[in-house]
């Protein structure tokens, strides 16, 4: 794995004046990827290599973040989501993170368990799907305004193939919201996850949007305090 010569901690110490709810990482711009796809070839290992599809054979009824973490989420969708969006949630699950008051068209939900997806009363459609065995998204090109992903990014052992076609199916000028926290299923995490901090995460979601299409990135630091789960969004507009 290759993580540069940037000082990660930097991007965590060096947040945006300009906003006091929502920090903007005004380091992460600064970041100098290599020319070159990075990662070592075994990035995407893991402790339980078994298939997803057993894994989340069985329904999790459970909250993966805090409240204050899943606050903070919905607060953000809220700035940056427009009414009457169209919206794809991958690797979704039975919570909607959505703001309850934020009237949008479409909202396709794609996960791994069925049952979870129906226990999603903000979807309007749902396909249950694991993108590791499959990354192909079962949708037309642009067809939505905004995808969104949360705390899921670390389960991806395809994500360049992922990515780009969330490039794909999003509108020109539409946004894709890549949130995580510093909790996951360790079993099921790639392995160059586990071996980095929070710093070390918002490079490599950056990374994942580097190599993948024709993006504008930026990342946010959108944690609640109060000594809660630690909250991030990386976030590429495509061009």
């Amino acid at each position: 794995m290759f993580l540069g010569s940037l000082t990660l901690g930097a991007l965590l110490r060096a947040p945006s004046p300009r906003c006091s709810a929502f920090r903007e990482l005004e380091a992460f711009s600064k970041i100098a990827y290599p020319e070159e796809w990075p990662f070592t070839p075994d990035y995407p290992a893991r402790q339980d290599e078994e298939s997803d599809a057993v894994f989340y054979d069985e329904p999790r009824f459970v909250t993966h973040i805090d409240d204050g973490a899943i606050g903070a989420l919905r607060d953000y969708y809220a700035q940056e989501i427009s009414p009457k969006s169209d919206v794809l949630d991958i690797c979704s699950s039975w919570i909607s993170h959505l703001p309850d008051g934020l009237e949008l068209g479409r909202v396709a939900g794609l996960g791994m368990n069925e049952a979870e997806l129906e226990r999603n009363e903000r979807l309007t459609e749902r396909v249950a799907r694991d993108l590791n065995a499959d990354p192909a998204l079962p949708y037309d090109d642009a067809s939505f305004d905004v995808i969104t992903n949360a705390v899921s990014v670390d389960y991806l052992t395809q994500p360049l193939e992922v990515f780009r076609e969330c490039h794909r199916v999003l509108k020109p000028g539409g946004k894709a919201l890549f949130s995580f926290s510093n909790r996951c299923f360790p079993t099921k995490a790639v392995s160059m996850w586990l071996k980095t901090d929070d710093s070390g995460h918002i490079w490599i979601v950056g990374a994942y949007y580097k190599y993948s299409a024709a993006w504008s990135v930026k990342a946010v630091d959108i944690s609640p305090g109060g000594g809660g789960d630690p909250m991030y969004v990386v976030q590429g507009e495509k061009l």
